[in-house]
């Protein structure tokens, strides 16, 4: 498998909505940052995002209502 283990992942986050909507941010800044890699498919920002998230590399926080 490419991507780490889920269980991996829910160490770093509360639920795996926080998971996804911090996912999809963090891939959206590798994107933005190489846009010419992610439109060759030269990199996988989801991948390269869930491996951030497990590395400890992406910190979040929830806002207070």
């Amino acid at each position: 498998m490419n991507t780490p283990a889920l269980n991996e992942l829910m160490k770093r986050v509360d639920s795996k909505y926080t998971l996804i909507i911090v996912t999809a941010k963090r891939a959206r800044q590798i994107i933005a940052a190489n846009p010419i890699g992610a439109q060759t498919g030269a990199i996988k920002p989801v991948s390269l995002a869930l491996k951030d998230i497990t590395a400890g590399k992406v910190a979040w926080h929830r806002k207070q209502d």
